[in-house]
């Protein structure tokens, strides 16, 4: 089996789908002939030609009202936004007009769009490169969210984002890129959408977390275990839809849990994971379930980028809270 990390991963998807199903197209800025800024679609125009994989204007609002239209009309468009800071530029029509395509006409027409957007920090990019706004696209009905860990995930979960009927905003973390390499079949394969995994397992605490923030939470649970505590981590692998079966599985095995995030703390997927477990698993909970995250501040210049983000050691200071409660 090939090894890949996830750019190569993500890239092999787009590759799986362009040559499955002609109304699959790939644009946005720079992905063409330069392979897009992290060279995730490169090579991608020279096999498929310039028609199905091409450039488009710095223009983040026409990256995202093109795929809208194409979307409407039986294409399946990939769109590239170039960085997540980048998405306010496209919002009206990535959470209006995409989001509510399905609703707005009864079911006459789709948006079958996968929005991609690298995000995350820890690799000391400039402002707007690296913020983590998930939070904004979970409080948007009609449009899923993504944010894979590892290679194997990011291509399974892309093949399924890009054969959904509805658009999909499918976030993925610079600093995975090139993280590691994962075992990932060449041909075609799915992760469904909506499905959690238990990564580890264990029957004192259940820490669940997405994006990079699942490696660091493994990290974390290895030095609980150095005391004792068996840690259960979660990979969310999808915000919308929620996978709370799995959670609330899990929280009626530890009884307690956290939640780690690498978005500023308030109104964010931990309050609403939380608000969830508190709805459908409070009987079973003998502490009260904490967030892990950055505080509410904009997001750092790099200088103290590090002190920001949620580390190893915050998360077992966390567990700890609960294990103490």
């Amino acid at each position: 089996m090939a090894q890949m990390n996830m750019k190569e991963a993500i890239r092999d998807a787009m590759r799986v789908e362009l040559k499955r199903d002609p109304n699959v197209l790939v644009f946005g800025e720079d992905v063409g002939k330069v392979g897009g800024v992290f060279r995730a679609t490169e090579g991608l125009q020279g096999e498929f030609g310039d028609t199905r994989v091409f450039d488009t204007p710095l223009a983040e609002s026409a990256i995202g009202g093109l795929a809208v239209g194409l979307g409407t009309q039986g294409f399946r468009p990939v769109a590239e936004i170039q960085f997540v800071g980048f998405i306010f530029e496209a919002l009206d029509q990535m959470f209006v007009q995409a989001a509510r395509m399905r609703y707005r006409s009864g079911g006459r027409y789709h948006s079958p769009i996968v929005f991609r957007t690298p995000f995350g920090g820890g690799v000391k990019a400039a402002e707007l490169h690296t913020d983590a706004l998930e939070g904004l696209a979970i409080q948007t009905p009609g449009i899923k969210v993504v944010i894979p860990s590892n290679p194997y995930d990011a291509k399974g979960l892309l093949i399924s984002a890009i054969r959904d009927n509805d658009p999909v905003f499918f976030m993925e973390h610079l600093n995975l890129y090139h993280a590691f390499r994962d075992e990932v079949p060449e041909g075609d394969y799915t992760v469904p959408i909506g499905k959690a995994k238990v990564v580890r397992e264990g029957k004192d605490v259940t820490i669940i977390a997405y994006g990079l923030m699942v490696h660091t939470a493994l990290k974390a649970a290895e030095e609980l275990e150095k005391n004792g505590v068996q840690a259960e981590v979660i990979d969310l692998r999808t915000l919308v839809p929620l996978d709370i079966d799995t959670i609330v599985a899990s929280i009626q095995k530890t009884n307690r849990a956290i939640v780690v995030q690498e978005a500023q703390k308030s109104a964010g997927a931990a309050a609403e994971i939380i608000a969830q477990i508190n709805e459908k698993a409070i009987l079973h909970l003998e502490a009260p379930v904490l967030r892990c995250a950055p505080p509410d501040t904009v997001y750092p210049f790099a200088q103290i980028e590090d002190a920001w983000l949620p580390n190893a050691a915050r998360i077992v200071k966390t567990v700890n809270q609960v294990l103490q409660f």
